[in-house]
């Protein structure tokens, strides 16, 4: 399931967050970071997803 949330993260980083830890403080700031810069939101999405 992780690689699916990971593949998520990579194409639409808010996506693969949501997933993981749902409406929350991270899936916020995520859609932040990738509004300005599509960069930062996937390595915050990729983070997300590997800490846990």
């Amino acid at each position: 399931m992780d690689i699916i949330r990971i593949i998520f993260a990579i194409f639409l980083p808010p996506v693969g967050v949501f997933l993981q830890v749902g409406l929350g403080k991270h899936f916020w700031l995520n859609i932040i970071l990738t509004l300005c810069g599509y960069l930062p939101g996937i390595i915050h999405a990729v983070y997300i997803i590997a800490k846990k």
